[in-house]
């Protein structure tokens, strides 16, 4: 098995690759498409209890320095540290400038199958935090990613 720290690395370095050429946006999509197998019947059945599950799980397993914050309208998931982010930034490669967009874009197409919209704050793609919240489609809520100098 590849050590993460190689792992992210190259992942880092395919964004790349892939951006150059336009193909960014359809891996993304790509990706959700096979996420779906993991967690599109959990999001739909258990709803945000569902999404808490999933990412307390994954909070545990990849050793995220992450919050979650289950309302009953709402999940907030707040990451204090990126992993992934923090491995990529720890080399003399550079990161891909889209690196961070690699979650919402296959989060928010993944959750909208699923019935729920996401407002994805990438805060900076320089530093490795960000946040998430979802809502049912039916708040009133649009899907979104933005940075803090988007607001």
């Amino acid at each position: 098995m590849i050590p993460s720290d190689h792992f992210v690395r190259f992942y880092n370095e395919v964004f790349k690759f892939l951006d150059r050429r336009g193909g960014l946006e359809p891996y993304y999509r790509e990706i959700s498409k096979h996420q779906e197998l993991h967690c599109l019947e959990l999001f739909r059945e258990k709803g945000l209890q569902g999404m808490y599950d999933y990412w307390e799980h994954i909070r545990i397993e990849e050793n995220c320095d992450l919050s979650l914050k289950l309302y009953p309208d709402r999940l907030v998931l707040t990451m204090h540290k990126c992993p992934s982010l923090s491995k990529v930034t720890d080399n003399d490669a550079g990161p891909c400038e889209k690196y961070c967009d690699h979650c919402p874009g296959w989060i928010i197409p993944l959750l909208e199958k699923a019935g729920y919209v996401c407002e994805y704050n990438l805060i900076d793609r320089r530093l490795p935090r960000c946040q998430m919240t979802i809502y049912p489609a039916e708040s009133g809520h649009k899907s979104r990613v933005f940075t803090e100098a988007d607001k």
